[in-house]
């Protein structure tokens, strides 16, 4: 049996983009006197915080993600420790997205440093032209109108899963294709887990039936995939991806939205914790009403120093992870809401079951659904006043700045808690 077959003989015209280490490398870009030093974003000025992302310099000494600023300089001395700037991050994802959308009409960012770019329903003379070449015009693009420090990976395949493997060969800066005829080679230079989606928990999947290499992956039998591996419609899927037809393109829906936020000094008195809780409420609200969504469900959080922690103080749901107690509470509501007065009432009052000496907190809204459903006529005048009202704040917040107007309880609270850019989603950018 000829083994490329089953494999997507097409034309390669799905594009990866993923910028090199992309809060790291805008910081060196907007400050020339950090280029060609090792540089860790962190989300505080503390030496205990963790690093959110670090330059390829930094990556070269063992610094790494998550790791601990103070422990990452006892690696790295010289390394340079810069907090967060998002508007910085927005300005350069917005115009990598600008970049992209002059190739084709059918454009989606995946994250806030990844896009992809599929040329299937691009203009018939940009494809001409070579989607390759296009590649390493876009790279030149990123350098000559966002900054010469900008640098990116592009990968380029018949559906998404490949081009994403293909723009994590060469990184910092290069360019590959997978096509069916070097896809084995590509495999085989490959650990199982460097494929994305495969963790510690897939790889044990596949090696409890003797599968532990990319290669041995892609030539297991669909039936054995989806009825020993991943015993769903999953098996089949991973089938075609690993070949190179298109089973990622899908949009999903918004099933939640949240905040959290490590608070800012040690056993913090209870009015404290709740300005800051109001301040996640109406972080959280804004979030939903920009995508059209209610909710119905609310849930806040905690997390406890360990050694202090006492699950007895507190109603609620607990639970042990590791260096700290869990806890949580909900309530689902019988009417759907979405003002920042209707999510942090329900907030507070599941809040007054929280423990002492709280570390962490958060809140998240669920069982969402789009504001224009015609089921919420049946909650009548209430709904509408609720709409007429909290759209006009919106829309003076969103003309003449986000806080102009917000909760006399949460005043400094922008201040206190910094805006945080989220790595897996671009829904509010």
């Amino acid at each position: 049996m000829n083994i490329y077959e089953h494999y997507n003989p097409a034309q390669p015209l799905v594009m990866h983009i993923d910028l090199n280490s992309c809060f790291a490398t805008v910081e060196q870009q907007a400050r020339p006197m950090l280029r060609d030093r090792p540089v860790a974003v962190v989300n505080r000025r503390t030496e205990h915080t963790m690093i959110v992302t670090a330059s390829y310099e930094a990556k070269r000494a063992g610094v790494m993600l998550g790791m601990k600023l103070k422990d990452a300089k006892k690696l790295c001395p010289e390394l340079v420790g810069v907090e967060s700037d998002p508007p910085k991050y927005r300005y350069v994802y917005h115009r990598l997205l600008d970049i992209m959308n002059d190739y084709s009409a059918h454009v989606r960012m995946k994250s806030i440093d990844e896009g992809v770019i599929d040329f299937s329903q691009a203009p018939r003379a940009i494809r001409e032209r070579g989607i390759e070449e296009i590649g390493y015009e876009i790279k030149q693009r990123l350098c000559d109108e966002i900054g010469r420090a900008m640098r990116c990976n592009v990968g380029i395949a018949t559906n998404r899963f490949l081009a994403k493997t293909a723009a994590s060969l060469h990184k910092p800066d290069g360019l590959d294709v997978i096509t069916a005829q070097n896809l084995r080679e590509i495999y085989a230079g490959l650990e199982l887990t460097e494929l994305t989606g495969i963790a510690a928990r897939n790889e044990a999947r596949l090696s409890a039936v003797g599968i532990t290499t990319p290669l041995e992956f892609l030539d297991a039998d669909e039936q054995l995939l989806r009825t020993m591996v991943f015993k769903s419609i999953n098996g089949s899927q991973w089938y075609q991806r690993l070949r190179g037809w298109e089973v990622d393109d899908v949009d999903y829906a918004m099933k939640t939205a949240g905040r959290q936020f490590v608070l800012d000094a040690y056993n913090m008195p209870y009015e404290q914790i709740l300005k800051r809780l109001h301040h996640l409420c109406e972080a959280t609200g804004k979030k939903i009403r920009s995508q059209g969504k209610v909710a119905r469900g609310v849930q806040v959080w905690a997390t406890t120093h360990r050694e202090k922690g006492s699950p007895e103080a507190a109603s609620g749901g607990w639970e042990q992870r590791t260096g700290s107690r869990y806890w949580h509470a909900r309530h689902m509501s019988t009417m759907p809401f979405f003002s920042d007065q209707a999510i942090y009432e329900q907030a507070r009052q599941l809040f007054v079951g929280a423990p002492p000496l709280i570390r962490t907190i958060g809140v998240t809204l669920y069982e969402l659904s789009d504001d224009e459903d015609p089921q919420l006529s049946l909650f009548g005048d209430e709904l509408a006043r609720e709409h007429a009202l909290v759209g006009a704040v919106d829309e003076i917040n969103s003309r003449y700045g986000k806080h102009v107007i917000h909760s006399a309880d949460t005043l400094g609270m922008y201040q206190a808690i910094d805006e945080k850019i989220p790595f897996g989603s671009t829904r509010y950018l």
